[in-house]
């Protein structure tokens, strides 16, 4: 059995592990909180551009956008994955990793190059030990997501589309559910599904899905000032900048909370490694103060 003063300093060494998960499950509820409301303040503004990007490809104008254009075969698709850049958030980051190498394997297996990017130092890290085709990155995000940074990783995938390099884009993220629950979601970016319903109401957090549909008893027609290229272009755009950050912002809360659970449950877990290590110290000093007091009757009695 070990001796009392190597259980002492172990207890003291789980006691000291204890304070620092305790300070990060602190440290994490609070960015939580903030995390939650900057999610859930851009989805008005996600929601209506979504609406009018639905309504506009149900409208059949003069210009079809590129976004909008289905290819007829697919040799090659863009994957954008967005994980963290800290670790220590439970298996948030592992599920999402898992949902993409499995996505990635099925392209291959039906001959569809892949090209990635990456969005988060966890991200990078896995795809760079596979050898995955990785064109962009953007890591060290903050806990503020940036729309600036996060379009020029994308514009990459996004030129190529347009050029005909690849023939889908693909986004893999985390979406918030609530604070206990958080789903890798793989879905598609472009070309845009046409009649899509709302991805950003409450309790549905999907960004798109290709079999989503909103059914419209009416058709849609719209007057464009100055004309309809102009006005399609800068819509479809911020349509993609409006999924992108939301995605992001949908990632950064979905840490926020796991690590919050994460950090709890190694908190109550050192507690109880702390309290069984406790017991046996307990037993540990009764046998060794047990074994002096017989040591002492045994002389006394042979005196």
């Amino acid at each position: 059995m070990a001796g009392i003063k190597e259980i002492r300093t172990k207890i003291r060494s789980v006691q000291n592990t204890r304070k620092i998960t305790k300070a990060m499950e602190m440290v994490a509820a609070s960015k939580m909180r903030k995390a939650q409301e900057r999610m859930r303040a851009g989805r008005p503004y996600a929601t209506k551009v979504r609406e009018i990007a639905a309504h506009l490809m149900q409208a059949h104008p003069d210009y079809t956008h590129p976004y909008m254009i289905e290819r007829e075969s697919i040799k090659g698709v863009g994957v954008v994955v967005v994980t963290t850049d800290k670790g220590l958030c439970g298996g948030l980051n592992t599920n999402i990793m898992r949902l993409v190498l499995a996505r990635m394997q099925e392209f291959s297996d039906q001959g569809i190059d892949v090209q990635v990017t990456a969005l988060g130092n966890k991200g990078l890290g896995t795809l760079t030990r596979i050898n995955a085709k990785l064109v962009s990155q953007e890591t060290q995000l903050g806990d503020v997501p940036e729309l600036e940074r996060l379009i020029g990783a994308i514009k990459v995938q996004i030129d190529d589309f347009v050029e005909g390099k690849i023939d889908a884009v693909y986004l893999a993220t985390n979406r918030f559910i609530n604070t206990m629950r958080q789903e890798p979601s793989f879905v598609r970016l472009l070309p845009l599904p046409s009649g899509l319903k709302d991805p950003w109401q409450e309790g549905d957090t999907l960004p798109v899905r290709d079999d989503d549909h909103i059914e419209s008893t009416y058709g849609w027609d719209y007057l464009y000032e100055p004309d309809a290229q102009s006005v399609i272009d800068e819509l479809l755009l911020r349509y993609v900048e409006s999924l992108v950050y939301q995605a992001v912002a949908e990632n950064m809360a979905s840490e926020q909370s796991a690590r919050m659970v994460a950090m709890k449950a190694a908190s109550d877990n050192a507690e109880k490694v702390i309290d069984d290590l406790q017991l046996v110290y307990n037993k540990t000093r009764q046998a060794a103060i047990t074994k002096e007091i017989s040591e002492i009757v045994g002389g006394a009695a042979a005196v």
